[in-house]
């Protein structure tokens, strides 16, 4: 049986996504290595997130994304504005239903990802 053993996302400036990274989720750097970093959740329950260099850029509508979730709408504007204050940016997403509950942000590489509030069904 297969399961997720981590997410890997794209970046140019691997030491600025690990750094939000690592203080976005309070996940640990696995090793010391420069082109491919792997950051595993501190209990090392569920999947990592790992980042490899490229200069390709960022996808403004990502076929992959990250969704983090909050457990409800206060959990999840806290959350917003905590990784707003590390680093990440709100993204102007023309996608958004007209009830959303979810908030699309990109992290300082400018790759995209949700904050869920998983309360609503």
């Amino acid at each position: 049986m297969l399961k997720v053993g981590t997410v890997v996302l794209g970046v140019e400036d691997m030491e600025r996504a690990v750094s939000f990274w690592s203080d976005a989720l309070g996940y640990a750097r696995r090793d010391d290595a420069k082109d491919f970093v792997v950051l595993l959740p501190p209990d090392g329950a569920g999947p990592g997130v790992a980042f490899q260099r490229s200069s390709v850029p960022v996808q403004e509508v990502p076929r992959v994304h990250l969704d983090l979730y909050a457990g409800d709408a206060a959990d999840q504007a806290a959350e917003v504005e905590r990784l707003t204050g590390l680093g990440a940016r709100r993204v102007d997403w023309p996608h958004y239903p007209p009830d959303p509950d979810f908030v699309v942000l990109a992290d300082p590489e400018g790759n995209r990802f949700c904050v869920i509030d998983t309360s609503r069904d």
